[in-house]
């Protein structure tokens, strides 16, 4: 017997079909846009280009080693608080008390870029100032930590601590709702053959959470390569590719250097900013793919699926 399809569902099948279709359609939009007024600069002769007389490749890689460098920073500091947060609410702490740490840290989430960099400017830069003296004297034979120390604070360290602040609140809020979708009986399982709770953790809730926690890792990595107003208002970049975490040379970022130079472009000025942005596309969509990579590897595990 044929099952009858009731109008409600046509319509909302109709309806999820329309929005996925929406989204394809914005992001070829997006992309189709960057590429057509990216091109003009790409086929530039270099000498036309305006800060870019090396060429457009030479001109985009230290932008590109910024993003890419102070990314990475924030999401090595970001990833064991986030995981810490979340198995602290969704395991170790009081109902109460875990329901105002969930709701705090979601409004943190809401708190706009700017606000961040006024107080990473004001705030953060000068208190680590002598914590950045102390790393260069005592730490001062690695790479990272040698050179003249900066005496504004105003480092990519400074704005790495800035954007891990940024991304904590969605990867801890991910964590929080993949640590609590852990199977009861994963975990009674594992306290009735003897473990502790810490051994519990480790052997049933944490390999349950690892997709997910990679697809929040990921998705807090894209929200660092794509910010702008923070990096912009905290750093003092340049167009260089340093390692030093400490001195008041650094490495610009691609969103931040459109941002500081977009009002006062003009001609091929803007297609050279826009295939920046072209390249800051392709990054944060080749990250995103492959973190959709990864999960699906484990699909049946995932707390994100």
């Amino acid at each position: 017997m044929k099952t009858k399809i009731r109008l409600a569902d046509r319509i909302f099948s109709g309806l999820t079909i329309w929005s996925g279709s929406v989204i394809l359609a914005a992001l070829a939009a997006v992309a189709i846009f960057l590429m057509v007024q990216a091109w003009p600069a790409l086929i530039a002769n270099p000498a036309d280009l305006p800060n870019a007389e090396n060429g457009f490749l030479a001109y985009v890689v230290p932008f590109v080693f910024g993003t890419i460098f102070s990314a990475l920073i924030a999401l090595a500091i970001a990833t064991p608080l986030a995981i810490g947060i979340g198995l602290f609410i969704s395991h170790y702490a009081p109902r109460k008390l875990a329901q105002s740490l969930g709701y705090v840290i979601d409004l943190l989430a809401a708190i706009p870029s700017v606000v961040f960099g006024l107080w990473g400017i004001q705030v953060l830069a000068p208190a680590v100032q002598p914590a950045y003296v102390w790393l260069n004297e005592n730490l001062g034979f690695l790479p990272i930590f040698t050179g003249q120390v900066s005496g504004t604070g105003r480092t990519i360290l400074t704005v790495s601590i800035v954007l891990a602040i940024m991304i904590l609140p969605i990867m801890s809020a991910m964590a929080r709702e993949i640590f609590l979708q852990t199977p009861k009986l994963h975990e009674e399982a594992a306290l009735a053959l003897g473990a502790t709770k810490w051994e519990m953790i480790r052997m049933a809730v944490l390999p349950f959470g690892r997709p997910g926690l990679i697809s929040a890792a990921m998705l807090g990595l894209g929200r660092a390569l794509g910010e702008t107003m923070a990096v912009a208002m905290v750093l003092s970049p340049a167009a260089v590719i340093s390692f030093a975490l400490l001195t008041s040379t650094n490495s610009n970022t691609i969103a931040a250097n459109i941002a500081l130079n977009f009002p006062e472009a003009s001609g091929l000025g803007v297609n050279l900013l826009i295939a920046s942005g072209l390249v800051l596309f392709a990054i944060t969509l080749v990250v995103n793919m492959s973190a959709r990579a990864i999960v699906n590897r484990r699909r049946e595990f995932s707390g994100a699926n």
